[in-house]
């Protein structure tokens, strides 16, 4: 097992307290933490997938999805093993929840000379939640910074506030999953809590990080239209109107492969044309017939961006930046 001594924690009797997310994992000799990559060995935290990527791809920025950061750019994707939230829906579970790592191994150095090679203009931390590979991202950084290429972090947002700080503070854009607006879905369908979240998305927005929120519209869980309402209000109140906020498409998988996916009727995207329309945005259309009437409504009527996003397919809307088609799946080291 490959290993590199952890960050944020703390001995606590016989054991080590991880101060990374909200979990606050008490972790006995030999045991790890929930994210199931950060492990007491000998007393101390070590790291299990530092130097250890899962899975490096190039993508297009929009595809994290960041569309108003080095638009119509590429980025050097990057994403190891493990995930500090359980989500049963998760769209990459065979990196966030499947045990086992690859061996082949990747300095800091090595991640940035192929950002470089590949022509990106930026290093995205990736796939699996990159929190639980913070000592690895932050390495990464500090060569990347020298070279002049910025990194983006695409989180779930569920970090502890000195993870922020020491984390996030470093990243020159983010797009933080803002999976539901209750605490109650949160706590049903992720282990986590929803007030953690918001304070990283408040964190980062305030801070001049540059900040996108996406939300997975998921049926019959987080698509009713006062909650999606709520979440419109909160984003406006607390990070400005110019904070976009992605809506995208929930397709069957992981633990909910008997879900139905959103919505794609042609009744309900006339539908949504018309409010459209009606709010004076005619602009705004509906990728292959997706369906985000309540999202649509609650956010135009408060000057939000709101950029709906179909699985596998993306578009910009009302940007100078289109971009549209398939992408490709990602692809994991051999």
């Amino acid at each position: 097992m490959t290993k590199q001594k952890a960050l944020f924690w703390e001995k606590e009797n016989n054991a080590v307290r991880c101060e990374l997310c909200p979990h606050h994992c008490l972790i006995r000799e030999g045991q790890a933490g929930l994210c199931r990559v950060r492990v007491n060995i000998d007393g101390e935290l070590f790291s299990t997938v530092y130097g250890i990527p899962s899975a490096l791809q190039v993508d297009p920025i929009e595809k994290k999805p960041l569309y108003h950061f080095l638009p119509g750019t590429r980025t050097f994707s990057i994403g190891t093993q493990g995930c500090n939230l359980f989500c049963i829906f998760c769209q990459n579970w065979h990196l966030s929840a499947e045990t086992g790592h690859h061996t082949t191994r990747f300095e800091p150095e090595d991640i940035v000379n192929k950002a470089r090679e590949s022509a990106c203009r930026s290093i995205a931390f990736t796939y699996n939640e990159p929190l639980v590979f913070s000592e690895y991202a932050l390495d990464i950084q500090e060569h990347a910074e020298k070279a002049g290429i910025p990194c983006v972090f695409i989180t779930n947002g569920y970090a502890s506030e000195t993870a922020r700080k020491e984390v996030l503070s470093r990243m020159q854009a983010v797009n933080i999953d803002l999976k539901a607006f209750t605490d109650e879905v949160y706590k049903t369908y992720t282990g986590g809590s929803l007030q953690p979240v918001l304070d990283t998305i408040e964190y980062c927005a305030n801070r001049g990080i540059h900040t996108e929120i996406t939300t997975l519209i998921i049926p019959g869980v987080n698509d009713s239209e006062a909650t999606i309402e709520k979440e419109c209000e909160w984003i406006i109140k607390h990070c400005g109107k110019d904070v976009p906020l992605h809506i995208s498409a929930f397709h069957p998988d992981y633990k909910m492969k008997d879900h139905p996916m959103t919505s794609r009727r042609p009744s309900a995207a006339q539908k949504q044309r018309q409010k459209n329309a009606d709010y004076g945005m005619s602009t705004w259309g509906i990728i292959r017939g997706l369906t985000i009437t309540p999202i649509a409504a609650a956010a135009v009527k408060r000057s939000l961006t709101v950029i709906p996003i179909l699985s596998g397919y993306i578009k910009t809307i009302n940007t100078k930046y289109p971009l549209s088609g398939a992408f490709h799946e990602i692809q994991p080291i051999p």
